[in-house]
C-alpha cells in the first residue's frame, strides 16, 4: 500500500519559526493550567481561602493555594453523580487541567533539543503522572456507561438493570437477558470500586507535595521558559517535521489493508486466551494515537490556534479515541468474566459483551483506515 504523507497547511509560515514561538506556546499553556486550578477554587465551597494565605512569592503561592482548594473541593463532592469532580465548571476545569498538562508534556517531548535538558526531562514524567491520575476516575465512569449501554443494546432491555427489575411486562430474550442483569451488576460493582479508588488517588495526588512541586514548576514556566541559548535563532520546523515523520512511519506499519475490510474479526484472535495482558495488536494503534496527538501539538506551536483544521486528521483521531475506549471496555468485560464462581448465564453475557466491544475495535480501525486514505481537507 502506498504510504500516506501528511501535508503542511497551505498557509504555513514560509520562513523559520524561532524558539520565541515555542516559549509563547508554553507560557500560554502554563497560564491555562493555573487558570484551571483557579477555576476550581472559584467554583468550590471555599472560594477565597487562598486570599487568607501568606504568600511566599505571588506566582508560587497562587499555585499552591489553588491546588489546596482543588483537593478540598474534591473531597467534599462525595457523590459521583456529577462525575466525581463536581458539577459544571469544576468538571470543565479538571478537563482543562489535563488538557494543558498533556500539551506541555507533549511539547517538551517534541522540542526537547530547544529546552534545558535536565528541566524538561524532570518535568515531563510529572505532568504525565498528574494527567493520568486525574483522568482515571472519568475513564472508569465512561467505561461503565459504555458497557452498560452495550448490554442494554445486546439484550433488548428498556432499562438496566434495576430499572426493569419490577417490570414484568416484556418477556426475557433467553439467557443473555437473564445474564445481562447479573453481568451489569458485576461490572457496576467492579468499575465503581475502581472509580472510588481513582477518586481517592486523585485526592491524595492533589494534596501531595509532589503536586505542589508540579504547580510551582508550571507557575515558573508561565513567566520564564528555560530555552537553550541556540533556541532563539533555531528553526522549529525540522523538529515538527520529525514528529510528523514518526506518525507517518507508525501508520505505515499498521495493517491498514486488513483494517480496510469491515468485520474481519482480527480483534477476536486470542479472545479466549488465559493471558490477562493487553491485546498485543492494540499497542501499535494506541501508539499512533499518541503520535497523532504530538503531531497536532507541534502544529499548534508552529501555526498557532488559528491554523486551518485538517478534517481528515481530526476524524482519524476521533476513530482512534473510539478504538482506545472499545479496547479498554473489552478488557474490562474480560476481566469481569474471570471472576470466580459466576453463573454460566453471566459468563455468557460477558463473553458476548467482550466480542461486541472487540468488533467495535475493528469498526474503529476501519473508520481510521477510511479517513486516513482520504485526501487532506482543511477548513479555514
Amino acid at each position: 500500500m502506498a504510504q500516506q504523507h501528511l501535508e503542511p497547511p497551505t498557509d504555513s509560515p514560509a520562513g523559520p519559526v524561532s524558539g520565541d514561538a515555542l516559549a509563547g506556546y508554553l507560557r500560554a499553556q502554563a497560564t491555562e493550567f493555573l487558570r484551571s486550578l483557579r477555576q476550581h477554587r472559584e467554583t468550590g465551597p471555599e472560594a477565597g481561602a487562598a486570599a487568607r494565605a501568606k504568600p511566599r512569592t505571588e506566582a508560587r503561592t497562587d499555585a499552591r493555594d489553588v491546588s489546596g482548594n482543588v483537593s478540598r473541593d474534591l473531597s467534599r463532592t462525595g457523590e459521583y453523580g456529577s462525575g466525581g469532580y463536581g458539577p459544571g465548571e469544576s468538571v470543565d476545569a479538571a478537563r482543562a487541567l489535563r488538557r494543558s498538562a498533556r500539551r506541555i508534556s507533549g511539547t517538551l517531548h517534541t522540542f526537547r533539543p530547544m529546552l534545558d535538558t535536565d528541566w524538561s526531562e524532570g518535568m515531563r514524567p510529572e505532568l504525565a503522572w498528574l494527567s493520568g491520575t486525574l483522568a482515571r476516575e472519568h475513564a472508569h465512569a465512561a467505561r461503565l456507561e459504555r458497557l452498560l449501554g452495550a448490554l442494554n443494546r445486546l439484550s433488548g432491555a428498556a432499562g438496566f438493570p434495576a430499572q426493569t427489575a419490577g417490570n414484568t411486562g416484556a418477556p426475557a430474550k433467553g439467557s443473555l437477558t437473564v445474564g445481562a442483569a447479573k453481568a451489569g451488576a458485576l461490572l457496576d460493582r467492579q468499575l465503581t470500586l475502581a472509580r472510588t479508588r481513582a477518586h481517592s488517588a486523585a485526592l491524595q495526588a492533589l494534596g501531595s507535595s509532589r503536586f505542589h512541586a508540579v504547580a510551582d514548576s508550571v507557575a515558573v514556566l508561565a513567566s520564564e521558559v528555560p530555552l537553550t541559548p541556540a533556541a532563539t535563532t533555531a528553526d522549529l520546523r525540522p523538529l515538527a517535521a520529525a514528529a510528523t515523520d514518526r506518525l507517518t512511519d507508525a501508520v505505515a506499519a499498521l495493517p491498514l489493508v486488513t483494517a480496510g475490510h469491515p468485520y474481519n474479526a482480527e480483534a477476536l484472535v486470542h479472545g479466549l486466551s488465559a493471558d490477562t495482558a493487553p491485546q498485543p495488536q492494540d499497542a501499535p494503534w494506541h501508539q499512533v494515537r499518541l503520535l497523532l496527538r504530538l503531531h497536532r501539538y507541534a502544529c499548534e506551536v508552529l501555526y498557532g490556534e488559528d491554523a486551518p483544521i485538517d478534517v481528515r486528521l481530526l476524524r482519524a483521531g476521533q476513530a482512534l479515541n473510539r478504538h482506545r475506549d472499545a479496547a479498554e471496555a473489552a478488557a474490562a468485560a474480560a476481566s469481569a468474566a474471570r471472576t470466580p464462581r459466576i453463573a454460566p448465564a453471566t459468563a455468557y453475557a460477558l463473553g458476548v459483551l467482550h466480542a461486541d466491544q472487540r468488533h467495535e475495535v475493528e469498526a474503529a480501525r476501519f473508520a481510521f483506515q477510511q479517513n486516513w486514505q482520504k485526501e487532506a481537507v482543511r477548513t479555514p
